[in-house]
Formats: structure tokens, C-alpha cells, sequence
């Protein structure tokens, strides 16, 4: 068979001409057929739900091809289909039109339905990728994503990671951005990635309608125990795949027609940062960040603290915050994020922003707020607006007409957070919140009210805690919001937030700070609040987004390690003792090491700070073995063009001794220990002590682990 060939200087494709599949992909650079067996090509497929059998697909690669045109430079073809047979329905009159166009990098697959049948296209798969195959020399091969400020990896190849239920689905299955353990709604971008190259598959426009990745393996493990993937291409007669689909939602209704959103996809060398960069590269292109408030420019750090949770702890009164004001501007703290100020306490009454009126009046709040302005430290209110309570009389007669509606007109439900007691600890008498669609004005106006209640309070800013949507309720099928049906939830994520600015008096400095954001809501959110608590952690939005701010929970009794994370990827401490229930002299160990860190921070802000963030990129840092060690970071000086590294010892009993090689040849001079002001030479390496601890009553003594070097 003579296959039609479209290549650039990245890809060769090659497609089926009888039914339009997609029979082949080979890696230029590398030779890697990631696509090798033409057989197992596919195209698209489509879900066509029917009163009486729901899982109806139409699988492309069996559909009759009405005609495909290539262009005379063979860089784009089109196939037509000019109507569908599904499994259980028979033929229905959809036309669908595939186009795939190489750009000089990239491969883009853009796909288009016009569904004049009787039945909804639910969802669709496109690129369909029947035969994904790992890189010959790999030793494994993973799936990278964004998610929740860091980034997630699931295992394809050797072992299959599957992410679902073995009752839910017939093959191994993972969905890349919708998991139980996954917070992001939306990821625009995926990587299949080995050792030392992969497959970036982004989307091509900046839109918010729902795309997610989606890997299966076929026909399932070789064993159960261990997940291991089927060494052979055949096992028990059956031929061993592995499939990959970009995945749309787009709920096209009988009469619609609708252009997806293009995906592309493009093979790169080096490590996963250089798939992160195509998708820098083209957000870069469209994405513009907003100014922040001059004060979160600089080197700081910030304390959040909770003073009521719906089980009436009622921690501190309003008068009373004016001492936690005391204790920020007596160790230098520039922030407070004030929790459970709201009527009911944290996670309850909400979208309310009264203050809670067991703790106070409205004026005393506002009163304390001024104060603590006075000495120079912010005041941060947490706020929440993604849910409603449903134990409220303002849900059940108002609210619950606002709320997102699942195919079946029933509202989705959150199951809320537990706090302290045993009955809240079993789920007993928790709070059940409700996901609310910001795509209804009408609520946007509520939420406009309950935000200007904080703008009167003269708050300094606020932090939307789980403005990214992380629940139940991915779509809205409600049309009585004004949104068509299973339109996208968190599409006007950005527009709350610019609703809120435009509220603001003119020329007020107001900081918009959300939990976890996902990329594209740092659009208007000047600052992102996560926790990582993890020695493995991947920076990603920190690579992704060097120069924007990002806060860490710190919230151990000597917590150094995520001190030194900190400093590392230049992340705000959030100091959070008691799981941010207590003072900061109640953790003197990690306050006074913060301390030093910050101060050691604002000496060489030049390169740790306002330097540029470059992960691990430029410098390759190995013990006295010469192998490779983790973890560091590596900072570009944007005055000088010099660099600075830190190198991190996590281990708690030895003392290492590396050495940093910048790829420029360049030498790292001198270092010194984020406890130690004196300057050591690097030319014989770089000698950091463990986090050893000696016990004495409780009483805990730490020496550094953490090593700043820069040319």
C-alpha cells in the first residue's frame, strides 16, 4: 500500500489512504518509530449516546472514508467522512472532517462535526493513536503532566500504572488530568516521555474547552501483581498495544456544529524540559501576566492562621489579631492569611464573607486589619467561592438553581473537610459543599457582593483557596445559566477575577492570590499558594512560570527541608505551625532557619530571587563518585549573565561531598551553609553536612544541609 507521507523537520506521519488512520510516526532527530504497525492505526472515535444503550461508539477506523485531499507541498491533508455507522445505532448523518497541517515543528490535528443526526456527540477522540510504542534504548517510559503546581508522572512502560477500578473498565486505563489524586481540571498538555526524549501533545488554541489525555493498555498486564506490561508484541494470541487519544467533551446536540480545539503534537530530545518548553514557547505567544502589588516583588514570607472551623473553636476574637500582627512585624513575617474569619467558620456558610459574629463586629475586624497595616504587615483573607454549603437555608432556597448540574439536572456534590472532633473525623456531620457555575451572571453577581464585603474590611489582598475547581463537577449541563449544554465549569475562572478588579476603587493595590492555579489563571491571579511535601518534587510551575510568586506550606517543628526547598525554587514560606492553627514562636527552630534563609535570600536576590529560574539546566552537580546527584537548581544572574546554584542534602545522617560542573565551563568559586555567613572555596568541592539531630529533652539541634554556590 502506498501510504500518503507528511513530514517537517520533526515528524514523519503516515496515514491510511482507504480509511484516513493514522499508520505511522517516526521521531526525525532520533529515528524513533513511536508508530509502527500500520495495522493498528486509528483515527477517531466518537460517543453517541442512545435511550437504551449508553456506551454506543463509532470507531473511525471502521467508518467509510467520503474523500481526502493532500496539499502539493505535502505538509496537510484532509479527510472526510461524510456520515458515521455506530455499533448499536446504524448509520448516522454526521459529517466529520479531519485536518492535520505540519507546521515547520509540529503536527496539528484539527478536527470538525456537523451532527445532523438525531443523537448527541458526547465525547471524541482525536489524535487516536493505535500503537504507541516506547524508544527502542529506554529503560522506561512515562506519562508528564501538570497538576496542582507540580507535576505528575504515571508509569506506561515497563509497568502500566492503572489509575482505575478494574471493574470500570475492560483495559488498564489512565486520564490524565481527571483522577482521584488529581486536583487540575484542565491540563493543556501532556508528555510521553523516556530517559532522554519523548512526545509533547498540547492543545493549539487558547481556549477552555475540555481536553484530557487519555493512555490504555492492550490487552491488559502480563500479571496482576506487579502491573508488568507483556514483554512480546502477542500474549495468549492477543497483540500487545498500547493506545493514546486526546480526549474532547464537546456535547455537540443535534443542528450543532463545531470546530474542536486543535491539538498538537511534536517529538523533542533531553529531559522533560524540553517538552515543557514547546508549550512555553507557544503560551508565550498569546499568555499575558498581570502586574503584582509592589510588596510581593520582594524576598518575604507570610503566616497563615485559622481562628474558627465550623465545629465553634473560635481561636482568636478580632481584637485579638492585633498580636499576631505583633508577632509577624517582630520576625520580619510580611503577610498574614487570616483563616475561618467568615460566619460559620472555614468551609462553612459558604459563598458568605460576613465575619463571623462570635468572634466580633464587622468594624472591630476592620479595626484590627488597620492595625496591623500600621506596622507594616498585610492582611490576606481567605476566601472561598468555588462552593456552596447545602446545609444552608440560603442554598436550599437560592443558591441550588446555581449550582452545577450533572445530564441529569442533579447537582454535584463535594464532600467537604473534616475538623478535629471524631464525629467530623469520621464524616459524620461534615459539610457537604456544593460546586457552583461561574458561568451564570447571576452568580458572578453574588460572588461580586460577597467580595467587595472584603474590599471594605480593607483587606490587602485575597487567597481563593480551591479556585481551580478540584471536585466532582468538570461540566455544567444547566442551559437555564445562560451557557450552552455541558459547557466547561471552569471557563470563566479568569472572568470572576477580572470582575473583581474591575470592583476595585481606582488605583487601590490588591493582590489576587489562588490555591494551586493552573497555568492559564495566573492570567489574573498575581500569586499561587500550594504545598509540595515531597523530596521528589517537580517544580513544574515554577519552570513553567519563573518570575511569577508561589507560596509553600512550611508547617514541621525544625522543617528544614522544606525551608531549603524554598529557597531552591524560589517559593514564599507560608509558615503554618499546628497545620496553621498556632503562632510562629511556636516552631522557634523552623522560624529562626526561615529567617536566615530569607535574609540569605535578600543578600543574593540578584540571583535566587529576581535571577531567572532554570531548573537543573546549565550545571550538572555529581558526588564524590561522579555520579549524579539530586536535588539542585540553577539560577541565571539577569545583570551579570553569571550563574548560582543550590544544592540540597535531604539525608539525615551523611555528609556528602559534591561538585558542580556548569556546562559553560565556568567554575563555581566559593559557597557557604544558609546558617553560616562565611565563605567557603569550591575548587576541592562542596562539603554539606546532613540534617543530624541530637535529643535532649525534646530539644532539637540541626546543622545545615543546604550549600548556595555561585561563579
Amino acid at each position: 500500500m502506498d501510504f500518503i507521507e507528511l513530514r517537517n523537520n520533526n515528524l514523519i506521519l503516515k496515514f491510511n489512504p482507504e480509511n484516513g488512520t493514522l499508520a505511522g510516526m517516526t521521531a526525525v532527530k532520533t529515528g524513533w518509530k513511536i508508530l509502527d504497525r500500520p495495522h493498528l492505526g486509528l483515527s477517531f472515535r466518537l460517543l453517541l449516546p442512545m435511550p437504551n444503550r449508553r456506551n454506543n461508539p463509532v470507531f473511525g477506523e471502521k467508518q467509510v472514508l467520503a474523500s481526502f485531499e493532500v496539499t502539493d507541498d505535502s505538509r496537510s491533508v484532509t479527510f472526510v467522512w461524510n456520515g458515521v455507522t455506530s455499533e448499536y445505532g446504524g448509520f448516522h448523518d454526521i459529517k466529520v472532517t479531519l485536518n492535520v497541517n505540519m507546521t515547520d515543528t509540529k503536527a496539528v490535528f484539527s478536527l470538525n462535526i456537523e451532527n445532523s443526526s438525531e443523537y448527541t456527540v458526547e465525547n471524541v477522540y482525536c489524535p487516536f493513536l493505535g500503537d504507541l510504542r516506547h524508544p527502542p534504548e529506554a529503560k522506561w517510559f512515562k506519562t508528564f503532566l501538570p497538576n496542582y503546581g507540580n507535576s505528575q508522572e504515571w508509569s506506561i512502560w515497563p509497568v502500566y500504572q492503572n489509575l482505575r477500578t478494574y471493574h470500570g473498565v475492560d483495559y488498564p486505563t489512565q486520564f490524565g488530568c481527571w483522577t482521584p489524586s488529581s486536583c487540575n481540571p484542565f491540563s493543556p498538555y501532556i508528555i510521553l516521555r523516556s530517559e532522554d526524549q519523548g512526545l509533547y501533545i498540547g492543545v493549539d488554541r487558547p481556549d477552555t474547552e475540555l481536553v484530557t489525555w487519555h493512555t490504555e493498555l492492550r490487552p491488559g498486564y502480563e500479571n496482576s501483581m506487579d502491573s508488568k506490561v507483556p514483554k512480546n508484541d502477542f500474549i495468549c494470541g492477543k497483540e500487545v498495544s498500547t493506545r493514546f487519544a486526546a480526549v474532547h467533551l464537546p456535547y455537540i446536540l443535534p443542528g450543532e456544529k463545531r470546530r474542536l480545539t486543535p491539538v498538537a503534537i511534536q517529538a523533542f530530545t533531553g529531559g522533560w524540559q524540553k517538552g515543557v518548553d514547546i508549550y512555553k514557547n507557544w503560551r508565550n505567544g498569546w499568555m499575558k501576566l498581570p502586574e503584582p502589588p509592589e510588596w510581593i516583588k520582594e524576598p518575604h514570607s507570610w503566616q497563615q492562621i485559622h481562628i474558627n472551623s465550623p465545629e465553634d473553636e473560635l481561636r482568636i476574637p478580632f481584637r485579638d489579631l492585633v498580636k499576631i500582627g505583633e508577632d509577624c512585624a517582630k520576625h520580619g513575617v510580611k503577610a498574614i492569611q487570616l483563616v475561618g474569619w467568615n460566619d460559620g467558620g472555614q468551609d462553612q456558610g459558604n459563598p458568605s464573607h460576613d465575619p463571623d459574629p462570635r468572634l466580633g463586629t464587622f468594624e472591630e475586624l476592620k479595626e484590627a486589619i488597620k492595625k496591623i497595616q500600621a506596622m507594616g504587615v498585610k492582611v490576606i483573607l481567605f476566601a472561598k467561592f468555588t462552593w456552596a454549603d447545602r446545609a444552608t437555608e440560603w442554598f436550599r432556597k437560592e443558591l441550588i438553581k446555581l449550582s452545577i448540574k450533572d445530564p441529569y439536572g442533579v447537582y454535584y456534590l463535594f464532600g467537604g473537610y473534616q475538623y478535629q472532633t471524631a464525629t467530623q473525623l469520621l464524616d459524620i456531620n461534615t459539610k457537604r459543599l456544593i460546586p457552583m457555575c461561574f458561568l451564570s451572571k447571576e452568580y458572578l453577581d453574588i460572588c461580586n457582593r460577597e467580595f467587595m464585603k472584603m474590599v471594605e474590611l480593607g483587606a490587602d489582598g485575597i487567597l481563593f483557596d480551591e479556585c481551580l475547581h478540584h471536585s466532582p463537577a468538570l461540566l455544567c449541563f444547566d442551559e437555564t445559566h445562560g451557557h450552552r449544554y455541558g459547557a466547561p465549569v471552569y471557563a470563566n475562572d479568569r472572568k470572576l477575577i477580572e470582575n473583581f478588579k474591575a470592583l476595585l476603587p481606582e488605583g487601590k493595590e490588591f493582590l489576587f492570590c489562588g490555591e494551586g492555579c493552573y497555568d492559564w489563571e495566573m492570567e489574573v491571579y498575581h500569586m499561587s499558594y500550594h504545598r509540595s511535601e515531597s523530596r521528589n518534587n517537580i517544580p513544574l510551575s515554577r519552570y513553567m512560570l519563573p518570575d511569577v510568586p508561589l507560596m509553600i506550606a512550611v508547617t514541621g517543628f525544625n522543617d528544614r527541608n522544606m525551608i531549603n526547598q524554598c529557597l531552591m525554587y524560589k517559593y514564599v514560606i507560608s509558615y503554618e505551625p499546628y497545620n496553621f492553627k498556632g503562632y510562629l514562636d511556636d516552631f522557634p527552630l523552623t522560624l529562626e532557619y526561615g529567617k536566615k534563609m530569607d535574609a540569605l535570600r535578600k543578600e543574593l536576590r540578584d540571583y535566587f530571587w529576581d535571577g531567572e529560574y532554570r531548573d537543573v539546566l546549565g550545571v550538572r552537580v555529581v558526588d564524590s563518585e561522579g555520579k549524579p546527584h539530586h536535588p539542585y537548581a540553577v539560577y541565571l544572574n539577569r545583570k551579570n549573565g553569571k550563574i548560582g546554584v543550590v544544592i540540597c542534602n535531604y539525608d539525615e545522617e551523611r555528609t556528602i561531598t559534591v561538585f558542580a560542573h556548569p556546562e559553560d565551563q565556568s567554575r563555581l568559586t566559593l559557597y557557604r551553609l544558609v546558617d553560616v555567613d562565611e565563605w567557603e572555596a569550591a575548587y576541592d568541592g562542596i562539603i554539606i553536612p546532613p540534617c543530624s539531630a541530637l535529643s535532649d529533652k525534646a530539644l532539637w539541634s540541626i546543622v545545615s544541609f543546604m550549600d548556595i554556590i555561585y561563579n
